[in-house]
């Protein structure tokens, strides 16, 4: 391994990192996770660390033992003399708590960004958070990298004779714009209600659907509630197939069972957090040698821009 960097990988996400420095051209650096008979546990490197360039790769999506396992990782190496300590997040754990939305809520967000700088980061490199403003809550550089740049190719390989993007919500119409102008086909925007959290009251799809090769866009597919409603509605009023393509596959409660009854033809995600299960209908497309690509480039002081052109 060269002197000037290390590849750290937290437990969360060692699947993704082994992939990462594969692509890189290296081997991830020895960490040994020392745990307690009551549940502590304490990081270590097992090489020196010393004026090196460091990336920790660590996803922190639950339990929240990966979020503090990162924060431990950045302490260890600050306390080893890390020259620099970059976090490599694939996916931003407490996102979606990015804006107080009722009073008497915190803004997780902005308490994990906090977090991360108090621990001695120096930058982070992440994928399609869940709100952009987010860049906003650190002072450090933030790279933010668009998962796009995977799907569009694969989308478009696909070669559907009447694809239209949608979007499952519409807090999500400007990513399915995105994606729609890049392919040059009409976008359809579904508008939902909900009665609580993961409950969804009313689903209105505006546009025309009749016909089409429908492919939803979302960051984050949790209960897969949202996303296989869509689906259903859309096959109901004449839709000739429906995609979905999301970059973090969370996939939490029954998503699976939804996921397996649904009309979905195909759910595509990325590999930011691990399957849970195998499923016949979701498909993983990897992140690794775009991250392995962004952190040569910030390695080397390159810009990283090249990543948001679409050559489709």
């Amino acid at each position: 391994m060269s002197s000037s960097i290390n590849l750290i990988s937290g437990n969360a996400s060692k699947y993704l990192a082994e992939k990462i420095a594969k692509c890189y051209g290296t081997k991830l650096a020895e960490v040994v996770l020392n745990r307690f008979s009551d549940g502590e546990f304490q990081p270590s490197f097992e090489e020196t660390v010393r004026g090196n360039e460091l990336f920790i790769i660590q996803s922190t999506f639950a339990p929240t033992d990966n979020l503090f396992e990162l924060l431990l990782l950045i302490d260890a190496a600050k306390r080893a003399s890390a020259r620099h300590i970059i976090a490599v997040m694939p996916y931003f754990g407490y996102a979606r708590q990015d804006r107080k939305d009722k009073p008497r809520v915190p803004i997780g967000a902005k308490l994990v960004a906090n977090l991360l700088i108090s621990a001695g980061l120096n930058r982070i490199i992440t994928m399609d958070l869940h709100a952009d403003q987010i860049q906003g809550f650190f002072d450090i550089p933030v790279d933010h990298l668009y998962a796009s740049a995977i799907f569009l190719p694969y989308l478009k390989n696909l070669n559907l004779p009447n694809m239209a993007m949608a979007t499952p919500d519409t807090g999500g119409t400007r990513r399915a714009g995105t994606y729609a102008k890049a392919l040059d086909t009409e976008l359809i925007i579904t508008f939902k209600q909900r009665a609580k959290a993961n409950v969804i009251e009313k689903m209105t799809i505006i546009g025309d659907v009749k016909g089409r090769d429908i492919v939803l866009v979302d960051d984050i597919i949790d209960t897969a509630g949202t996303i296989t409603k869509a689906a259903n509605m859309m096959m109901e009023q004449g839709a000739s197939s429906v995609r979905a393509v999301c970059t973090h596959a969370i996939l939490s409660g029954k998503a699976y069972d939804y996921i397996e009854k649904s009309n979905i033809t195909k759910v595509i995600v990325t590999d930011t957090i691990p399957l849970k299960k195998p499923c016949s209908k979701i498909e993983v497309l990897t992140t690794a040698p775009l991250f392995a690509d962004v952190i040569k480039k910030v390695l080397n002081c390159e810009s990283i821009s090249t990543h948001f052109k679409f050559n489709i």
